[in-house]
């Protein structure tokens, strides 16, 4: 057999099913294997990608319900939130003489209060994620969901995006994981957590009627990373004539602001409720009622070439042509191929699937369930070099263990721990990248022992995951003994080994053979054939 011929050679049918599950879940929990071949493979990729066929578990319908903040709009959140907390900053520098940005109010009883209320909001929101992961059947969205939140990141840490993160992914992301990526574009351009990330609620028009304060010029910030990262790719033919053109091109798209006069602004917190206000130097702003702002009075009605394309002042609705323009480039189809068969197939992707992806992108005017169906259906995601050829993430990797298990999750403290210690902090990537999804990333000897001492704790059962659940979903910190739950037990090899399929080297099978029976769950955990996938 020739080289090239040994390089395409498919999968046996006997992975086929352990490989489409590692792909297009995050990994398999008992039974999964089972139901597969039962159904058929082609029948369970046509499933997870129509997920709304698939009815969700009435308990995790009723555990979602209970997470509160995760439906709330951007405005409420900000009202309950984060009002609050600078109420109270304000008052105490009222008290001290002192600016209400000063620092030195963090000790206080009532900031401190303000605070703990405040991060209930990012808490439900790991909460909602972790779970929906773990114990969802629309698996495919899940790992959507992790593809498209390092795709157009936001960090957590960043001012009031703590309490906006969670409705960003909830509002913004999820209902378009496998929806047209114009709709996705356009969502996560407008929402309030992505306009404070990268800066675009400050982005103004240099002499405009309403610049002042921090927002009286261009900010080219999100402009540039929206070609750069979210559509183009740095090798995407812009220039930087055109970074300009499109941050002048979205001057005026922001954030309602609080505490303005109502002759000037659009926002009374009063009354909790926002109106529309006349500019009369340039025209109504408009709002909507998820925290996105068209203010015209910070706009650039002049007119600007983009990418070849002539732009006429006509307020927000360039932006939208700009936004049509990038969702529809043969540039963004491009980078986005590359980074799904790069998510999904190999970290050196083949060009061939690249380039079929690519066509799909463009025929189908970016329908990205219409991409992905193309790539399950392609002879190179079913070849043999590909399987296991993945390495996982940290936040895969601590999420296929606990599926594998099926140990029940009622404190998530320890896995989002787990997650954090590993490297990957869920929220929490500060550069707007994400977290990368390569081997390189995240093969290292330390990140290799931090592997395998969770491994260890959760193969031989000493992670309290039953912990009784708390008021931000999240659950309780460190626990000792028995105090409440069952206790701990190891994890059942024989079932865990199931589980996987059971397809492991020489070298795993030795070592669980001679490995005390509590910590043979351990073992499985912690070999090299699952670590990836």
């Amino acid at each position: 057999m020739a080289a090239s011929d040994a390089q395409a050679e498919p999968i046996g049918d006997d992975l086929r099913v352990i490989h489409v599950l590692n792909r297009l879940s995050l990994g398999p929990a008992p039974g999964d294997i089972d139901r597969v071949k039962r159904i058929g493979v082609q029948r369970y990729i046509h499933e997870q990608l129509n997920p709304d066929s698939i009815p969700e578990p009435g308990g995790l319908v009723r555990e979602m319900a209970g997470l509160e903040t995760i439906s709330m709009s951007p405005i409420a959140l900000f009202i309950k939130y984060q009002i609050p907390l600078n109420q109270a900053r304000k008052s105490l520098a009222q008290e001290r003489g002192l600016s209400a940005s000063a620092s030195g109010f963090e000790a206080d009883p009532e900031v401190r209060a303000a605070q703990k209320r405040r991060r209930i909001v990012l808490q439900q929101a790991m909460a909602a994620r972790l779970r929906r992961a773990l114990e969802g059947p629309r698996q495919l969205q899940e790992v959507m969901a992790d593809f498209w939140f390092n795709h157009f990141n936001v960090f957590a840490g960043k001012g009031p995006d703590l309490i906006w993160t969670g409705a960003y992914e909830h509002q913004a992301l999820r209902p378009h994981t496998l929806g047209r990526f114009r709709d996705l574009l356009g969502a996560t351009a407008k929402h309030p957590a992505m306009l404070f990330y990268l800066d675009n609620w400050q982005n103004t028009a240099s002499g405009s009627p309403g610049a002042r304060g921090k927002q009286e010029g261009i900010n080219e910030n999100y402009a540039r990373e929206l070609m750069e990262l979210h559509t183009l790719g740095v090798d995407g033919g812009y220039t930087q004539a055109d970074v300009i053109a499109l941050a002048r091109i979205l001057t005026g798209w922001g954030l309602p602001r609080p505490g303005i006069n109502e002759r000037r602004g659009p926002l009374s917190y009063r009354r909790r409720r926002f109106r529309v206000f006349e500019y009369p130097e340039a025209g109504p702003a408009r709002w909507t009622g998820d925290g996105f702002l068209f203010d015209a009075s910070r706009h650039d009605f002049g007119e600007k070439i983009f990418l070849g394309h002539t732009i006429r002042g006509s307020g927000i609705d360039e932006g939208e042509q700009a936004l049509d323009i990038l969702a529809r480039s043969p540039a963004t189809a491009q980078r986005l191929s590359f980074k799904l068969a790069q998510y999904f197939v190999a970290d050196q992707p083949p060009p061939s699937l690249v380039k079929k992806l690519a066509v799909r992108f463009l025929q189908a005017d970016g329908d990205i369930r219409a991409v992905l169906a193309a790539l399950f259906d392609s002879d190179e995601f079913w070849q043999k070099r590909y399987f296991g050829a993945k390495f996982k993430t940290p936040y895969q990797y601590v999420l296929s263990a606990v599926r594998a298990t099926a140990i029940p999750v009622r404190n998530f403290r320890p896995l989002l721990g787990a997650i954090a210690r590993l490297g990957m902090p869920l929220y929490q990537c500060q550069t707007p990248d994400g977290y990368k999804n390569t081997q390189a990333a995240w093969l290292n000897p330390d990140a290799m022992m931090r592997r395998l001492d969770f491994a260890t704790a959760l193969g031989a059962g000493r992670l309290r995951l039953d912990a009784p659940p708390s008021d931000d979903g999240v659950g309780t910190g460190a626990v000792k003994g028995a105090a409440f739950g069952s206790a701990p037990e190891p994890a059942d090899a024989a079932m865990l080994a199931a589980t996987l399929g059971g397809n492991f080297g020489e070298q795993t099978a030795a070592a669980m053979e001679a490995a005390p029976e509590e910590l043979r769950g351990a073992v499985i955990l912690g070999s090299p054939e699952f670590m990836r996938k």
